[in-house]
């Protein structure tokens, strides 16, 4: 004999009946059916009341919320919203706070909540990472220890051209070593540039980027072609952690001034463009003060660092130049034996 199947609402009908027949004690009706009578009396008032609908289940939501956010206060946040779709909860919260700021806005998460109930809050989508750098950051204690190497993001010039800034820098001097604009950011035009500077300034000991192409890839070790000639050359590449640009910060500080000297607004013309970088490069290792005491240009201090460093070699194929570690072997993807210009204090004056 199979289980026989029941519900509360078949189970309070059965009970109102039998109530109402009046065959047994209300206190024996109760036990038969395990309620009190406390309960048992709900359910005769209900029904009596309401009829079958009083025996249905009720909400047990407050009705009051002492803490909700008023339908006014919901909407004006919504407004702001509607008008700006790119600013997240704590930019509508402080846009409030500002225009109208003796009125209690709601804290961030909750107008974050709103958002998301009206349907104002666009998903991420989950996209494939190449895989995550396992190795501890290498030591950056001189230069050509490490180098940093990223785009700046992409912009458009006056004229319709799409400007791709790449840049590489020193970490331990902060010295900018290239910032050129490239037509595409794939291997075979960025690895041109990183050839000049391994030639002009040596080999760093690692080449320190995002998870972005070209510098990493989603195969196996996250290793790009890219990747793969930097090791070929003896150096070794280093990625940061997915979404963590704050550990490559000293490069993407120097990307905060260049947008704002060189990019804000963009040239009228690629040509005038390009010309902004150069002059900015000049600018930013020669004339901007550091915000650091002396107050001087990068280049006067790493001038300045480097007449007091001892030029011992590291070894017999490398040697120390004016901070800069500069080779004196063939190089393996130029095909050629050339032997690499010293970086003299000369140059920085």
């Amino acid at each position: 004999m199979g289980w026989k199947e029941t519900c509360a609402m078949d189970e309070r009908m059965r009970f109102v009946l039998a109530a109402e027949k009046g065959e047994e004690s209300f206190a024996a009706l109760c036990r038969r059916f395990n309620v009190s009578r406390r309960v048992g009396y709900k359910w005769l008032g209900r029904y009596e009341e309401e009829g079958l609908a009083g025996l249905l289940d009720r909400s047990r939501a407050p009705r009051h919320h002492p803490q909700a956010i008023a339908p006014e206060i919901a909407e004006r946040c919504l407004e702001v919203r509607r008008a700006h779709p790119t600013w997240g909860p704590v930019k509508v919260r402080a846009y409030l706070e500002r225009v109208a700021p003796k009125t209690e806005w709601p804290v961030a998460s909750t107008i974050g909540e709103l958002f998301d109930r009206e349907g104002l809050t666009v998903r991420r989508k989950l996209r494939r990472r190449s895989p995550p750098s396992s190795a501890p950051f290498a030591a950056c204690e001189a230069a050509n220890d490490v180098w940093c190497i990223d785009f700046k993001g992409w912009f458009l010039t006056g004229d319709g051209n799409r400007c791709e800034p790449l840049t590489i820098t020193d970490a331990h001097s902060r010295y900018l070593l290239r910032c050129q604009a490239l037509p595409r950011t794939d291997t075979d035009h960025v690895w041109p540039v990183l050839d000049a500077a391994f030639r002009e300034f040596g080999l760093p000991n690692f080449l320190r980027s995002d998870n972005g192409s070209p510098f990493a890839s989603r195969g196996a070790g996250g290793l790009s072609s890219l990747s793969v000639n930097l090791i070929k050359a003896g150096v070794t590449p280093e990625r940061i952690a997915p979404g963590k640009p704050q550990q490559n910060g000293r490069h993407e500080r120097m990307h905060l001034t260049l947008l704002q000297d060189v990019a804000s607004p963009p040239a009228r013309s690629m040509r005038e463009q390009l010309k902004r970088l150069r002059e900015f490069q000049q600018l930013y290792n020669h004339e901007r003060p550091r915000w650091t005491t002396p107050r001087l240009p990068i280049a006067t201090r790493l001038h300045r660092a480097a007449t007091t460093e001892s030029c011992a070699p590291r070894n017999t194929a490398t040697r120390r130049s004016a901070g800069f570690v500069t080779m004196e072997r063939s190089s393996s993807t130029a095909g050629s034996s050339t032997s690499t210009l010293p970086w003299r204090a000369s140059r920085l004056g």
